[in-house]
C-alpha cells in the first residue's frame, strides 16, 4: 500500500511537463515618449512597468497584467496578458511591443490605440 502511494504521489509531481516561464521583453518603468528627447525621462504621470511576468499601469483601468504569452518577430513582441478586475475575471488583452532603441517603445494596442513610451529614469 505504501509502495502505490508513493508511485502515485512520483507520478502526479512528474506526470505534468513543467512550463520555462515566460518574462515580458522588456524590463522596467516607462512613462509616455518626451519628442526629441534622447535618453531616459523622468516619470510623473502615467507609468507602464515590466517586471518578470508582471506588467503595472498607473493610469490604466487594470492595475495589473500577468503575461499569458509572447511571441517575436525581430523587434517586434505580440504579447498576450490576462488580468482581473472587480467585474472581469481572466480577461485577455493582446497588443503588439516594438523596440525602437534601448529607451523607445511602441505600443499598439488592440483596440487601435498606440502608445509611444521612453524609458524612466
Amino acid at each position: 500500500m505504501r509502495k502505490l502511494i508513493l508511485s502515485a504521489t512520483l507520478v502526479a509531481a512528474l506526470g505534468a511537463p513543467a512550463l520555462a516561464a515566460q518574462t515580458y521583453p522588456v524590463s522596467g518603468r516607462w512613462g509616455p515618449e518626451i519628442a526629441g528627447k534622447k535618453g531616459p525621462i523622468d516619470c510623473t504621470g502615467r507609468v507602464i512597468g515590466f517586471n518578470g511576468e508582471t506588467r503595472t499601469d498607473s493610469k490604466g483601468g487594470v492595475p495589473a497584467y500577468r503575461l499569458k504569452s509572447v511571441s517575436t518577430a525581430g523587434s517586434t513582441y505580440r504579447i498576450t496578458d490576462v488580468f482581473t478586475t472587480g467585474q472581469i475575471r481572466n480577461g485577455n488583452t493582446s497588443y503588439t511591443l516594438h523596440q525602437t532603441d534601448a529607451d523607445h517603445l511602441i505600443m499598439q494596442m488592440q483596440q487601435g490605440g498606440t502608445l509611444k513610451l521612453q524609458r524612466c529614469n
